[in-house]
């Protein structure tokens, strides 16, 4: 399908327009800068506090996202916590489903951070579907102080 259709030839639905990175910001190419942002959210902060990344709405929207997506995962470990201490109480049985939920959160966020990570490279702005809005919303370019 050519990238510069309006609607798709096999339905015929409205096709929206994706946004991806195709320059360079600050000595990096913006693909690879969206991409490190998601590397801690030390790289994130640090992107939308400096000079030419926070102007860069690719950066800022992948930055945004990874902040978001990490206070996801220290609301989902404080609450497996929580949880665990409450359900470690159950003989035998406890321990495992607290182990199994662990792990499948842990894999999920893994999995998850591959995910932005790869889109991120490939240059796309992927949106997941809570941050992925926030992020949206607050991407637009910062005045310079």
């Amino acid at each position: 399908m050519p990238e510069t259709a309006d609607v798709c030839p096999a339905c015929g639905r409205a096709m929206e327009a994706v946004e991806s990175a195709h320059g360079k910001v600050g000595g990096l190419p913006e693909n690879i800068a969206g991409a490190l942002a998601y590397f801690t959210s030390v790289p994130a902060i640090f992107f939308l506090l400096v000079n030419p990344y926070r102007s860069n709405r690719f950066v800022r929207f992948h930055a945004y996202q990874c902040i978001g997506l990490s206070l996801a995962a220290v609301i989902v470990a404080g609450v497996l916590r929580i949880g665990g201490i409450v359900v470690a109480f159950i003989p035998m049985l406890g321990p495992l489903i607290v182990v199994l939920l662990w792990v499948i959160a842990i894999l999920g966020f893994f999995i998850l951070w591959l995910v932005v990570i790869v889109k991120a490279l490939q240059g796309e702005m992927f949106k997941l579907p809570v941050f992925g809005d926030i992020a949206e919303r607050q991407m637009q370019p910062q005045r310079a102080n």
